[in-house]
């Protein structure tokens, strides 16, 4: 092991594997193999590079900017512990939001609401089914949603606890409690039969569970299903087309659309 000090009063080392270190005068250490590269987790990526923000379209729309790092909260990195507790989807569980987290403060586009939610692929289809309920069930107000939460303070076992990964949301929970049937209108939900089919059975809706949770839309599939990245796709190709997504005139009841839905529901249903 060898030491040296530079002119700006850095020191130094370098040892039999070829790897040096630098300790710096604010007491700042660092480490650099010998092909050059640094040492930095998932998490410093996901800390240091989420970035929030819209973009706004050609007739004054706006869609969700995908946020620098969004990659790393969809996909395990070589850090990641597989034997961390994740939500009942298969999530993991995130102790904080906006810091050092895969879960950020996100703008729901065209209600003026934000909401915590996991970053990137999770984030675009569950903004979706909020704006459509928003558009085509009734107009949120602040205070109606309510994303990711602590682990500590969701029933981890149940299906809220999957906002303990920032996979789900309850829309106006107090409205639709936990246990509680029998919420919506025939036509609303109609309406939220024909958004979880959209979703091509990606997002699972709580009041098909034994225990009803009415209020609450859950990511239905584990990390890096392709059902996921391409109903993504999907929606980001409607982003770009006028009188396409969300706030556009939907038939809800169009036969081949209810056909679908009816199916979707069927096979949700049975795996409550």
């Amino acid at each position: 092991m060898t030491g040296s000090t530079d002119s700006a009063g850095r020191t130094g080392s370098t040892d039999s594997a070829g790897r040096t270190g630098s300790t710096d005068s604010a007491g700042r250490t660092g480490s650099t193999d010998s092909a050059g590269r640094t040492g930095i987790t998932r998490r410093d990526v996901v800390r240091h590079t989420a970035v929030l923000g819209t973009v706004t379209l050609v007739g004054g729309d706006s869609v969700l900017a995908r946020p620098a790092g969004a990659a790393a909260a969809e996909r395990p990195g070589p850090d990641d512990d597989p034997r961390r507790p994740t939500s009942p989807n298969g999530w993991e569980l995130e102790e904080k939001a906006n810091d050092v987290s895969t879960v950020w403060t996100r703008p729901v586009p065209g209600t003026g609401l934000d909401v915590d939610v996991r970053i990137g692929d999770v984030e675009t289809v569950l903004v979706h089914v909020v704006r459509r309920f928003h558009y085509e069930i009734d107009e949120l107000r602040k205070g109606d949603l309510a994303g990711w939460r602590a682990p500590a303070r969701v029933k981890l076992k149940r299906a809220e606890g999957n906002q303990a990964s920032g996979t789900a949301v309850a829309i106006r929970p107090g409205s639709y409690p936990s246990g509680a049937r029998g919420g919506f209108f025939p036509s609303q939900l109609m309406v939220i039969r024909d958004i979880l089919a959209e979703c091509d059975g990606v997002v699972r809706w709580g009041g098909d569970d034994d225990r009803p949770y009415e209020a609450l839309f859950s990511i239905d599939v584990p990390p890096g299903d392709k059902r996921l990245t391409d109903l993504v796709a999907k929606l980001r190709t409607w982003a770009d087309e006028p009188g396409a997504g969300p706030g556009t005139r939907v038939d809800v009841a169009d036969t081949k659309r209810r056909k679908a839905a009816t199916a979707l529901e069927r096979r949700q249903k049975r795996t409550a």
